[in-house]
């Protein structure tokens, strides 16, 4: 499916996370993303699983530096808490983060879906 596939990729501290997050590798999640960049993939969903589901907020940072490595658009996942989080992945959107991954601040109540996409719209480049 050229053009067709997104790689997640879960990391914990700069390595890449298996079988169900319950272990780490010692594969480096940039490396491991530059070798699926080579291999035709379309984009990287990253999360960061020490903040999945945690609401402690996006790692930005980490998210940035796997955006920079790569020239495919870099989707973040994990720890999304507030439209803080919205609007600090859109300040680095011309960083390579193409989008984000929300799900615990939506079903808990914590982001309101219809203010994030507003602001996004309004604010965050295509």
């Amino acid at each position: 499916f050229p053009g067709h596939i997104i790689v997640g990729l879960d990391a914990k501290d700069g390595k890449v996370a298996t079988e169900g997050w319950s272990k780490l590798s010692h594969h480096d999640v940039i490396d491991m993303a530059q070798h699926f960049e080579r291999d035709g993939v379309e984009a990287i969903i990253y999360t960061d699983i020490s903040r999945d589901g945690m609401m402690q907020g996006v790692n930005v940072e980490a998210t940035v530096r796997l955006a920079q490595a790569v020239r495919i658009p870099v989707i973040a996942s994990g720890g999304v808490t507030s439209i803080t989080d919205i609007e600090r992945l859109c300040a680095v959107s011309d960083e390579g983060v193409a989008g984000v991954v929300i799900g615990r601040a939506l079903y808990e109540g914590g982001l309101d879906l219809a203010q994030a996409q507003a602001y996004v719209d309004q604010h965050c480049p295509d």
